[in-house]
């Protein structure tokens, strides 16, 4: 496994990374989402109805960004997403900690929510 060099390991502090992942019709489709890193794991809460859960489902191939401050600063992320549910909302919970929020009240009756974990397979820093 690839590993986060320490002189970017403070960008996964930040509160938000975008997700870019590929469409039914190839195109990419960047998503600003919460997150939570574990290591060099970065794992994130997504509810199934949305796009960016559905273009994973069909095609793991992704990629998180996270800028700092100066935005020109950032740690790139690529990797495969490997999605479990989480019917009981536990992880979500713990997401929703990190951002004083209930991800239930985000959702739709009937939704649910899926943990996405990306593995870094390759990491590009800059700055």
């Amino acid at each position: 496994m690839t590993t986060i060099p320490e002189s970017h390991r403070d960008l996964l502090g930040e509160q938000v990374l975008t997700l870019a992942t590929i469409g039914s019709s190839g195109r990419p489709q960047l998503s600003n989402v919460w997150f939570v890193a574990d290591g060099d794991t970065i794992k994130m809460s997504l509810n199934t109805a949305r796009q960016k859960t559905k273009n994973l489902q069909a095609n793991p191939a992704c990629s998180v960004i996270i800028t700092g401050n100066p935005p020109y600063r950032y740690l790139e992320v690529r990797g495969d997403a490997e999605i479990t549910p989480d019917e009981d909302y536990e992880f979500a919970d713990q997401v929703g900690a990190k951002y004083n929020t209930d991800l239930r009240e985000r959702d739709n009756p009937g939704d649910t929510r899926v943990v996405v974990t990306i593995r870094p397979a390759r990491v590009v820093t800059w700055g």
